[in-house]
């Protein structure tokens, strides 16, 4: 995995950067920034010193069929849960960071076939979300997509599926959708991004269907 270009920072009267130095340098950097900012009185704070880890911009996609009213989901192991002390298999959309200057829509295509195997012909977005505020610049733009949602044994499971290369292990599983919100709502998903599609499905979808199912 070669290592990502990271954006520079904005230019803002309200931020004064004294120092950015690079501490790591892998796939992923990790900055370590120090700065003054506007404070709400109007005055510049003290100097502060932040740890950033450079993600960049991201997307996701709550994959979505309206005629079966169900939602494709996918199941994968996550470390960083592992060591959170919670089940580490995640239920996740979707989802992947994108390239220098890529397009999301384009890259939502992109990782919708490496991690499960199904096309959308149809995105909306929903919104853009910060995923770790306190330590990381990334930025989520998070969509649904219309789907046609494969065929399942009696546990939901479609298929394996994810990217050879990265060594993905990757687990297809379609939802009745009532059922995939229900488990949202009770707190049953602790992926942030996953929760935030459905309760946004619980609160759009039946003008969404609506809209999809038209002729």
């Amino acid at each position: 995995m070669r290592p990502r270009t990271s954006s520079p920072l904005p230019v803002s009267p309200d931020v004064q950067i004294e120092s950015d130095q690079r501490v790591w340098s892998g796939r992923f950097p990790l900055d370590v920034i120090r700065f003054r900012n506007r404070r709400f009185d109007g005055a510049m704070s003290g100097l502060r010193t932040w740890e950033m880890w450079r993600r960049g911009r991201a997307v996701a996609m709550l994959p979505y069929d309206p005629a079966a009213d169900a939602v494709v989901l996918i199941e994968q192991f996550r470390f960083p849960a592992f060591a959170a002390g919670i089940d580490p298999v995640l239920v996740e959309l979707p989802a992947g960071l994108l390239e220098d200057n890529e397009d999301p829509e384009e890259a939502m295509h992109r990782e919708l076939q490496e991690e499960m195997a199904v096309t959308a012909d149809r995105l909306e977005r929903i919104g853009g979300y910060m995923l770790t505020a306190g330590g990381a610049d990334e930025f989520c733009e998070l969509y649904v997509g219309r789907v046609r949602a494969p065929v399942t044994g009696p546990d939901g499971i479609a298929w394996h599926a994810g990217e050879v290369s990265e060594d993905e292990d990757i687990r297809v599983r379609v939802w009745p959708a009532a059922k995939a919100i229900e488990a949202a709502l009770n707190g049953q998903f602790t992926n942030s991004i996953t929760a935030i599609g459905l309760l946004w499905l619980a609160a759009r979808r039946d003008s969404l269907r609506q809209r999809w199912l038209a002729p």
